[in-house]
C-alpha cells in the first residue's frame, strides 16, 4: 500500500486544522443568523432572501467563475477569494451598534448576497483545489477525518454558543457569537495559506469528493448541501459549459426530480427559525441542542451510506431516503413544544445523513464518465435554480396558510419529490 508523500502528509495536517477551525464558524454565525434575524422581527421573505439571493448569485456566476478559473493555478485565487469572504463577519458583529432592528435584517440579507459572489469562487475552486492537492487513493482518507472534524466542531460550538446565547443579554450574545464565527474563519484561512501544491500532481478522476468542509451558505434547518462536482467546471477544455442538448435524452427526467427535489428541500427553510421563536417559543439554547443533535446524528448516518450503498445500491437508499425526506418539517409542524421539535432533530439528521451522500454518489452513476464538466453544468444550475425557487415559495405558503400549515404542505412536496425520484432517478 502506498504512502502520502511529505507534502501530501503536510497538506493533509494543514486540511484538518482548516476545517475544525471552520466547524466553529459553521456552528456559530452559520448556524444561527436566520435565528437571530427572527429575533429582530424578520418576515418569512426577508428571511427566504438569506437563501435566495445567495442561490441567485451561485446561478449568475458559477459557470463565469469556472471559465475563469479554467487552466490556471487554483490556490492564489482560492486564497483570496478566502480573504474577501472573511470580513463580513465582522459586519454582523457591528451591525446592532450601527443600525435599528429593521434596517439590520435588510443589512444581513444584503450582507450576504455579497458573501455569496466570493463564496461562488471558493465553492468551485476550493473543490478542485482539494482535488489537485489530495491523491485520489488518500481522498476517502482525508474527507473523512475532516468530516468527523467538522461535525465534532460544530456540536461543540452550538453547545456552547446556546450557552452562551442563554447566559448574555440581546444583542451582545449574538455579537459574541459573530465574533466567535470570525476567529473560526480567521484560523482557517491560516491553515489554508499553509498548503503547499506537489510538484506531482495526483491524477483526475471522477468521484464524488463528499467534502462538507467547505460550505460557504448559512445552514437552515437540514438544508446543507454539498457541491460534490464542482470541480469539473474547470475541467472543460474550453468546451461549452451549457449544453441544453443534454436535457432532450435521459439526464432530462433525471436532472428534473433533482431540481424538484431542492426546489422542495428549501421550500421550508424560511418558515423553520420562525416557526421556532414566534410558533413555539423555543429558547436559543433549545435551538442549539435541535442543531447539535441534528449534526451528530446526519454525521453518524453519513457514516451508513457506504455499507447501504454496497448492498442495495445508490438509487434504494436515496428513494427511500428523498420519501422520508418530509419528516422533518412534519414533526416541525406538528410540535407544540421542545420534545416533538428535538425528536426531528434525530430523525432528520438521520434522513438527510443517509440521503444526502446517496443524491451525490447516484448523480455520478447517471453522469458520462466522458463529459462530466457539460453535465455538472446543468446540475449546478438545477440546484441553485431550486434553492432559489423554493425560497421563495415558503413565504407565499407561511402568508397563505400560516407557519404550520405551510410547513405540513412543505411535507407533501417532498413526499412529492421522493416519488419522483422514485420514478426518474
Amino acid at each position: 500500500m502506498s504512502k502520502m508523500t511529505p507534502v501530501g502528509r503536510h497538506n493533509a495536517r494543514q486540511l484538518y486544522y482548516d476545517v475544525t477551525w471552520f466547524g466553529v464558524t459553521a456552528g456559530s454565525p452559520l448556524a444561527f443568523l436566520p435565528v437571530y434575524a427572527a429575533r429582530l422581527g424578520a418576515s418569512s421573505l426577508q428571511v427566504a432572501l438569506l437563501t435566495a439571493f445567495p442561490a441567485l448569485v451561485n446561478l449568475l456566476l458559477s459557470l463565469p467563475a469556472a471559465r475563469l478559473l479554467e487552466g490556471r493555478p487554483l490556490f492564489r485565487p482560492t486564497l483570496t477569494a478566502l480573504i474577501l469572504h472573511r470580513p463580513a463577519y465582522a459586519l454582523f458583529a457591528l451591525l446592532p451598534w450601527l443600525l435599528m432592528p429593521d434596517a439590520e435584517v435588510w443589512a444581513l440579507v444584503a450582507i450576504t448576497a455579497v458573501m455569496a459572489v466570493t463564496g461562488t469562487v471558493i465553492n468551485v475552486a476550493f473543490n478542485a483545489m482539494f482535488a489537485d492537492i489530495v491523491a485520489p487513493e488518500f481522498r476517502s482518507e482525508v474527507v473523512g477525518r475532516r468530516n468527523a472534524l467538522m461535525a465534532l466542531a460544530m456540536l461543540v460550538t452550538s453547545l456552547a454558543c446556546g450557552w452562551l446565547l442563554e447566559v448574555v443579554v440581546f444583542p451582545l450574545n449574538y455579537q459574541l457569537v459573530f465574533l466567535l464565527g470570525l476567529v473560526g474563519v480567521i484560523m482557517s484561512t491560516v491553515y489554508v495559506t499553509r498548503l503547499k501544491v506537489d510538484p506531482a500532481k495526483p491524477p483526475r478522476v471522477g468521484a464524488p469528493l463528499l467534502d462538507i468542509g467547505r460550505p460557504t451558505s448559512f445552514r437552515f434547518g437540514d438544508a446543507i448541501r454539498h457541491a460534490p462536482g464542482l470541480r469539473f467546471l474547470v475541467r472543460s477544455k474550453g468546451r461549452d459549459l451549457l449544453r441544453l442538448d443534454l436535457l432532450r435524452g435521459p439526464f432530462g427526467p433525471f436532472i428534473f426530480t433533482y431540481l424538484m427535489f431542492y426546489m422542495f428541500q428549501f421550500t421550508p427553510i424560511p418558515i423553520l427559525p420562525l416557526f421556532w421563536v414566534n410558533g413555539l417559543g423555543l429558547s436559543d439554547g433549545t435551538i442549539s441542542i435541535g442543531s447539535a443533535i441534528f449534526q451528530s446524528t446526519m454525521f453518524m448516518a453519513a457514516l451508513s451510506a457506504a455499507p447501504l450503498s454496497q448492498r442495495w445500491g445508490n438509487r434504494a437508499p436515496l428513494v427511500v431516503g428523498a420519501i422520508l425526506y418530509g419528516a422533518y418539517p412534519l414533526l416541525n409542524g406538528l410540535a407544540q413544544g421542545s420534545v416533538l421539535f428535538l425528536i426531528a432533530s434525530v430523525v432528520g439528521g438521520v434522513i438527510w445523513g443517509v440521503a444526502n451522500v446517496s443524491l451525490a454518489t447516484r448523480l455520478f452513476e447517471r453522469v458520462p464518465a466522458d463529459d462530466r464538466p457539460a453535465h455538472m453544468a446543468l446540475f449546478n444550475l438545477a440546484v441553485n435554480f431550486g434553492m432559489l425557487a423554493g425560497s421563495l415559495i415558503g413565504p407565499v405558503l407561511a402568508e397563505w396558510l400560516g407557519l404550520r400549515e405551510a410547513l405540513w404542505v412543505a411535507a407533501g412536496l417532498r413526499l412529492l419529490a421522493g416519488l419522483l425520484l422514485w420514478r426518474w432517478g
